[in-house]
């Protein structure tokens, strides 16, 4: 190759860059606007995600309040607020500038198929981060209240001596405010990136990566993983870990007969251009 070959072929590539450059600048930008509205409102985000345990202690009896182990924990809890909310906030504007970068090199086919999956991606992080906050979490605080040890009449601290049962030592629940919100936004992307099953195996059914019969031929190891995935993820109760199976496992199914569809499709556009060919019938016969 010669350098005037060289020099033509990297101009391309300066201009893909310097594309490349300039959408993740837009991106971060977005991203620290976003932040700094966060920041304005992080105290009444912070007062919505104590609601699980705020619901919780009511229904014993106990105010909801949380305490301040470090001085500049408070600060902490606050930054971390409101990274979460520019990630949230500007999410929208950075798949955007991803979409602008990437979509030129596809086909008008392939644009075609993965949009559907950049929007559902979204939806679906957020279905599971409802479904971890408003089923899972409330759950998990009854649990782990039910250990404390106080008088049910009056589960008080008074001058630093908490009210217990006769001949008992007393426990009484005084949390973190950072490992408290720690704790709590660890299980909402849990569950929301445990959401982005059906989707991630879609899209690769869609690639031909995988097919609907294998799946299904892995369905048993499926489900073993699925199990260790829920006890590793949720607290150490039968029950959450029950509900995040019974959660996560008709996603899997899901995805199967979305694979399926997708095959079908493909199947009938192939016939229709006749370019399918009784081997390959005989073969998707085999893999059902």
């Amino acid at each position: 190759m010669s350098a005037d070959d060289i020099d033509s072929s990297s101009a391309p590539l300066i201009e893909h860059l310097a594309e490349l450059r300039n959408r993740i600048i837009y991106s971060l930008g977005a991203f620290l606007v976003g932040m700094c509205i966060a920041f304005t409102v992080w105290t009444p985000i912070f007062n919505f995600l104590t609601e699980p345990m705020c619901d919780a202690l009511a229904a014993r009896d106990q105010a909801c309040s949380l305490i301040l182990i470090k001085l500049q924990e408070g600060f902490f809890v606050a930054i971390r607020i409101s990274v979460m909310g520019g990630l949230m906030l500007s999410f929208p504007m950075i798949a955007y500038q991803m979409w602008r970068f990437v979509a030129p090199g596809l086909y008008k086919n392939e644009k075609n198929a993965f949009l559907p999956f950049l929007v559902a991606s979204p939806l679906m992080f957020l279905l599971g981060a409802a479904f971890s906050f408003y089923i899972v979490l409330p759950i998990a605080f009854n649990f782990f209240l039910g250990f404390q040890m106080t008088n049910a009449a009056n589960p008080t601290a008074i001058e630093g001596v908490v009210t217990a049962a006769p001949g008992t030592a007393g426990i009484l629940f005084q949390g973190s405010m950072e490992q408290y919100l720690a704790l709590t936004t660890n299980f909402i992307l849990a569950f929301g990136l445990c959401f982005q099953l059906p989707v991630l195996l879609t899209l690769m059914g869609k690639a031909g990566l995988i097919s609907a019969a294998s799946l299904v031929g892995m369905r048993k190891y499926a489900i073993v993983l699925i199990l260790i995935l829920s006890a590793v993820v949720t607290p150490p109760d039968m029950m959450s870990q029950a509900i995040l199976f019974g959660a996560i496992y008709p996603l899997y199914e899901i995805s199967i007969l979305l694979i399926r569809r997708i095959e079908k499709k493909r199947e009938a556009k192939l016939r229709a251009e006749g370019l399918w060919f009784e081997d390959d019938e005989e073969e998707a016969d085999d893999k059902a």
